[in-house]
């Protein structure tokens, strides 16, 4: 079956022939100072993504999910399951973000920072390019019966391919066991670590199946951001838009031709060029991941036939049509008021939940109390987990234990970095001065002096049959 693309338009996908089986798309190369830009950032993130599992703080990577021991550890902050509330202001926090960011400037987070986006544009298109050659020799290539120099360029592309794909799940893998540990498992035979050999597995052929073949399907199809941005933008946002005010009419420039045009020359050099195969003139269409390539495209046309930069440009619809733009706006205020909002929540409830330790406590299994002629005694089981990546030494007292008439010896309890730690506790109410069932409140401080409360109640029978029974 031919590989034929239908012309871009606004009531099907271009990426999908009229047959219904997948158009591979081959954007032609662009040069200009977006795209540089863009590729600065492109491999600045990926740099980071590689080097984050070997940054070492407080002795652990800078981000490192701990699933074995059920540990987040996130530059210098580590995070129990005890903690998860955090991920929810997280998760929320990062959403509003891109509420925001999509209603000032659209899907520029798709097209400039989306890891898949990143990772597509500027790792494994970069090494089509290096096999088959420019837009053209690809178009070509693909459009050929296959023949031994077809085969040779395929299975050179795919084992690359396959060969990046096999480094970014060891990298993935890295950020849940860390360097030395996939470093260790690759020195080792597959069957001594089969759930990591079949995670490898896995993901290196996910990776190869997204990134080889499926593309920018992901991004128009699955990605479920792709679908907010209808809901998200209005005419303010700013986004890649074509001028037709000035690109209007467009037209070939043919000498002796006088009749009027726009400063479109209808070239379809940003048709060419689109990761996602669409026609800016258009206009806004949800495949547009606003990532610049038209917009140098454009440019380097306009330069040539000596016309003004900027047919296609970063501008909103209201701008293109007026020439005037406004950020500030209802729905601005709204998701700014929102964002501030949950910062603040995840302020107060970080400064008033999130110590360095973890503290619990627990009545000792099988016993309520015990009653005899001494008095009324209540024993608890304290656990500490320590955060820090220190010995650290954890004081634990019964508070207004005098007033309340209460015997407690106060205890000390070293535990090792990053280590839990557990012991009794025993609380005894005379018999002369026992009054019945109390509050009761522990406080467990340690040596940096940050502390912890830990409310418990004081039980016992009724004191007078109590009383009676011991006379």
């Amino acid at each position: 079956m031919a590989n034929k693309q239908q012309s871009p338009n606004l009531d099907s996908l271009s990426t999908i022939n009229e047959d219904g089986s997948k158009f591979n798309i081959h954007p032609a190369d662009v040069t200009g100072s977006f795209t540089i830009r863009r590729r600065l950032t492109a491999w600045t993130l990926i740099l980071v993504y590689i080097a984050l599992p070997w940054i070492q703080i407080n002795g652990y990577p800078a981000v490192f999910i701990d699933l074995e021991k059920q540990r987040f550890h996130l530059f210098g902050l580590t995070l129990l399951t005890q903690d998860f509330w955090v991920f929810f202001f997280i998760v929320s926090g990062l959403a509003f973000s891109l509420f925001v960011l999509a209603s000032l400037v659209g899907r520029v987070w798709c097209g400039w920072f989306c890891p898949y986006t990143v990772f597509l544009e500027h790792l494994y298109r970069r090494i089509e390019r290096f096999v088959d050659g420019d837009a053209p020799k690809r178009k070509k290539l693909d459009a050929a019966p296959m023949s031994g120099s077809k085969a040779m360029k395929r299975t050179i592309k795919w084992g690359l391919y396959v060969l990046a794909s096999f480094i970014l799940a060891h990298v993935f893998l890295s950020y849940f066991i860390s360097i030395p540990q996939v470093w260790s498992n690759m020195t080792s035979a597959p069957g001594e670590n089969i759930t990591q050999f079949l995670f490898i597995l896995a993901f290196t052929g996910i990776f190869t199946f997204c990134f080889g073949w499926f593309r920018e399907q992901f991004c128009i199809i699955l990605c479920p951001y792709g679908r907010f941005q209808s809901a998200l933008t209005d005419d303010e946002t700013v986004t890649v838009f074509y001028d037709y005010n000035r690109g209007e009419p467009r037209g070939k420039m043919r000498k002796g031709d006088d009749t009027p045009k726009g400063d479109c020359i209808d070239c379809k050099r940003c048709i060419n060029v689109c990761p996602t195969g669409i026609d800016i003139r258009n206009g806004l269409q949800l495949e547009c991941v606003a990532c610049s390539a038209c917009v140098d495209a454009c440019n380097d046309i306009m330069l040539k036939v000596n016309r003004p930069k900027g047919l296609i440009r970063y501008d909103s619809s209201a701008g293109i049509s007026t020439g005037k733009r406004k950020i500030l706006r209802p729905r601005m205020l709204m998701y700014g008021i929102f964002t501030l909002l949950g910062m603040g929540a995840l302020t107060a409830t970080f400064l008033s939940k999130a110590k360095p330790f973890y503290a619990g406590l627990v009545r000792m299994r099988g016993t309520t109390y015990s009653a005899t002629a001494e008095g009324v005694r209540n024993t608890f089981v304290i656990n500490l987990t320590n955060k820090r990546n220190k010995d650290v030494t954890y004081t634990i007292k019964l508070d207004d234990k005098e007033a309340l008439k209460l015997q407690a010896d106060d205890r000390n309890l070293k535990v090792g970095p990053l280590a839990e730690g557990s012991f009794t506790l025993s609380v005894l109410s005379p018999i002369d001065d026992y009054k019945g069932a109390k509050d009761i409140n522990f406080s467990v401080t340690a040596d940096d002096d940050s502390s912890l409360d830990l409310p418990a109640r004081f039980l016992g029978p009724s004191p007078r049959l109590y009383k009676e029974e011991q006379q």
